[in-house]
């Protein structure tokens, strides 16, 4: 049987989510617990592999399991199994055409940034931190020239293994609540540390050292050389994946984290 899982992780302690020889991963760490509940070896395919450092608030995987186990062994009993920063909450059996990466039709990510003269304490690790003062309008302004579908290579590392690097943006939204900034990013698919250099980029023109038109020339001369430096991991978080209703994946799973991080209004703490 084809069984797919929606899983959120803190990852600050790993080393991403792809599993390497002598690093924690959060493959690994999911892959042996599934395995002791299948009480055979059983790999998992996921929508998106997260950096070191990056949070989940919304994972998709699925593996295949010769063995009939109900739906709440997939869930409770992995997660008996599981580190205490390692979730699954949701499972369900999936029609073998099924593939969490492949289906995948759309990719969210948040990225939250406190901007306050002291950094983080309580929330170390768990949001970015820039010290300087920034300017919502211009990095808003600079956002909405990366909407829609563009070459990214000024965005994405050497190390990126994407054949193209054309993808379609089709949010990019920055918001602001007190000292704490939200910039929410939709798309196809990204590069690898696509959204952590574009955070980086506007942060650049958020403080005023570049204008936010610097942004069309990043864009247009496609050159990693020419943009900011990669901003943090900490901040960042895999916040969905939509797929075809047929799947009949629930869009956002609204566990208490993802409901106190999206709505920022009522819940970020202000400083």
């Amino acid at each position: 049987m084809r069984v797919a899982l929606i899983l959120e992780y803190s990852g600050e302690r790993y080393y991403g989510w792809q599993s390497q020889p002598a690093c924690i991963s959060i493959q690994r760490e999911l892959e042996t617990a599934i395995s002791r509940i299948a009480n055979c070896r059983v790999g998992v395919v996921a929508a998106g592999r997260t950096d070191a450092g990056v949070h989940a608030l919304y994972q998709v995987v699925h593996f295949e399991t010769p063995v009939q186990r109900p739906m709440s062994a997939w869930v409770r009993g992995v997660n008996a199994l599981l580190p205490d920063d390692i979730a699954v909450l949701w499972a369900a059996e999936m029609d073998e055409t099924f593939h969490a990466r492949y289906c995948a039709i759309e990719r969210r990510y948040l990225y939250y940034l406190l901007n306050h003269p002291i950094r983080p304490g309580v929330s170390q690790r768990k949001v970015g931190w820039f010290h300087k003062p920034l300017e919502l309008e211009k990095m808003q302004e600079a956002a909405a020239m990366l909407l829609g579908e563009h070459d990214f290579s000024a965005f994405r590392t050497a190390e990126c293994q994407a054949k193209d690097p054309v993808r379609n943006l089709t949010m990019l939204e920055i918001t602001q609540n007190d000292h704490f900034f939200i910039f929410e990013f939709r798309a196809n698919g990204f590069l690898h540390h696509m959204v952590r250099n574009i955070v980086g980029s506007l942060i650049y023109i958020g403080h005023g050292r570049y204008p936010p038109g610097w942004m069309q020339l990043l864009l247009q001369n496609r050159d990693r050389t020419l943009a900011a430096p990669t901003f943090s991991p900490y901040g960042l978080y895999l916040a969905g994946i939509s797929y075809d209703a047929r799947w009949n994946l629930p869009s956002f799973y609204q566990s208490p984290l993802a409901t106190m991080m999206l709505n920022a209004n009522r819940s970020l703490i202000k400083v």
